[in-house]
């Protein structure tokens, strides 16, 4: 778009890269030339040069901040939580967080109900040694609360340099609780598996992230090896992933040509098919979810449930259903924009509802402390029968 000499370049989406929350990653540029009767910016451009003519400290305010600010508020009035800009800093964040290894907690948040939520502490990471849980609400980050606080700046509130602390006030069965968590490195873990009681291969998917296509093929041909006749996979505290990582591990369980997800905009639809392996298609299968799984391992939960009847065990999931779309912009900020919806191949939507299980089981505060696993014990319980 051209409006008195200012040039906005927008780069468009190229490849297919789904990340935690759900959202596709482009590189490559294009510039997009809108004329200007589309859209009436002489508001703007009127509001700019009445601050610039007479507000006390304009030549003091970064000609960027302006800029960056007025594509915030743009954001804002859209309404979607999702929805987001970065600056360079927080782009590069991101990027760090996409490769699997950054500074911070180690936590996946959300908005729910206009509250900022945990999805799920990551294993091993300062947030799960401090006893935060999926379903935590924050109500404050060091003192500053987060009433209205988008999700992005709560991230980066949250996230620092190894060894800084950060206070967050956590709500939690309706009682307030701070919680210090000294930062460190983050190295989100992938995926752990052993075997259960002679014959059952237990699969934990951590995070769906980029590199663990190829270590699941090499595990994959383990199991195969093994004595292992049935498989139970947990994706419990999941926060999602890469897209096409889901759909290749989706390859393993379906047979080729099975729907593994469905994209839904405005009416149109898009199918994402297996077409891969399916060394597993004969194994009995159960899935363990609970509220701290959202995004990629719902997607897998219910590709496996609408294809196979594969009963799932434990609490309904997070309900993290939308997809978003990654454009880097040329200052090295970028956008993230919700463009579609995630259905199961039945056609359910994932989004706010979450992936029911089949059987309900509960993990009660008592549980956690003795460190007994209710859940899984009952997907054992169910496999055997199988």
């Amino acid at each position: 778009m051209i409006i008195r000499g200012v040039k906005i370049v927008i780069l468009f989406i190229f490849g297919a890269l789904v990340f935690a929350s759900g959202f596709y990653l482009g590189e490559g540029k294009r510039t997009i030339i809108y004329p200007e009767e589309d859209i009436d910016f002489s508001l703007f451009w009127d509001a700019y040069y009445e601050l610039k003519d007479n507000f006390l400290k304009f030549d003091e305010v970064d000609d960027e901040d302006i800029v960056h600010g007025a594509i915030t508020g743009m954001i804002d009035a859209l309404g979607d939580p999702h929805t987001a800009f970065f600056d360079k800093e927080e782009s590069k964040m991101f990027q760090d967080r996409v490769s699997g290894k950054f500074e911070g907690v180690g936590m996946e948040i959300g908005i729910r109900e206009d509250e900022l939520q945990v999805i799920s502490p990551i294993k091993g990471t300062p947030a799960k040694r401090a006893g935060i849980q999926s379903g935590d609400r924050i109500k404050s980050i060091d003192e500053e609360t987060t009433k209205g606080m988008s999700l992005e700046h709560a991230v980066s509130r949250i996230r620092g340099p190894k060894g800084e602390e950060v206070t967050l006030e956590i709500v939690r069965n309706g009682e307030e609780k701070k919680v210090a968590i000294v930062r460190d490195v983050i190295q989100v873990p992938s995926i752990s598996w052993e075997i259960k009681e002679n014959d059952i291969v237990y699969i934990q998917f951590y995070y769906f992230h980029a590199g663990m296509t190829y270590e699941f093929s090499r595990i994959a041909r383990e199991i195969e090896s093994s004595e292992a006749k049935r498989i139970i996979i947990d994706v419990r505290g999941n926060p999602g992933g890469s897209l096409s990582v889901v759909v290749s591990i989706a390859d393993w369980f379906l047979e080729k040509g099975e729907v593994v997800v469905i994209s839904k905009k405005e009416g149109e639809e898009e199918k994402l098919y297996a077409s891969g392996n399916a060394i597993f298609l004969e194994y009995p299968i159960v899935v363990l979810v609970n509220k701290g799984s959202a995004s990629g391992s719902e997607i897998l939960a219910g590709a496996l449930r609408d294809n196979r009847g594969v009963k799932i065990v434990g609490e309904t999931s997070f309900g993290k259903g939308s997809i978003q779309s990654m454009h880097n912009l040329h200052d090295g900020s970028s956008l993230k924009i919700t463009k579609s919806y995630w259905l199961t191949p039945n056609g359910l939507p994932i989004e706010e509802k979450g992936i029911v299980p089949d059987f309900e089981v509960e993990m009660t505060k008592e549980d956690f402390e003795n460190e007994e696993d209710p859940q899984l014990k009952k997907a054992i319980e169910i496999i055997k029968e199988l």
